[in-house]
């Protein structure tokens, strides 16, 4: 399978706003969202572990207000960005749909693979 473009590296600021994209995801229509913490772009399905609505109410604000942790809006579930393992909230020890991403030439990829497509 080929990498899909998601968006500039430059888009993605440590612990700010994140971007969407569309997945399929299962067979369903989805998103997943990609955001920069540590230096480093993570991407997940954008569906919380605890009961799958979207993290972000807000469009692409994932991170709570300190920048540490990404957070589901409806539920209060924390997540660590960089492994996507709930930290704390109703879904503790449970975690977020991994997306495969990496940067190269200036851009952000992620590699579709066989529960994650890339819509038609």
């Amino acid at each position: 399978m080929m990498d899909v473009v998601i968006c500039d590296s430059a888009a993605l600021v440590d612990g700010g706003q994140g971007v969407r994209f569309p997945v399929v995801a299962f067979g369903d229509p989805a998103t997943g969202f990609v955001v920069r913490f540590g230096g480093k772009a993570y991407a997940y399905l954008n569906r919380c572990a605890h009961v799958p609505t979207e993290l972000d109410w807000v469009q692409g604000q994932f991170f709570e207000s300190s920048g540490e942790y990404l957070m589901c809006a409806t539920h209060g579930a924390v997540y660590r960005p960089e492994t996507g393992l709930c930290a704390g909230g109703p879904c503790r020890g449970a975690r977020l749909r991994a997306i495969a991403v990496r940067e190269a030439d200036g851009k952000v990829l992620w590699q579709p693979d066989e529960r994650i497509a890339a819509p038609v």
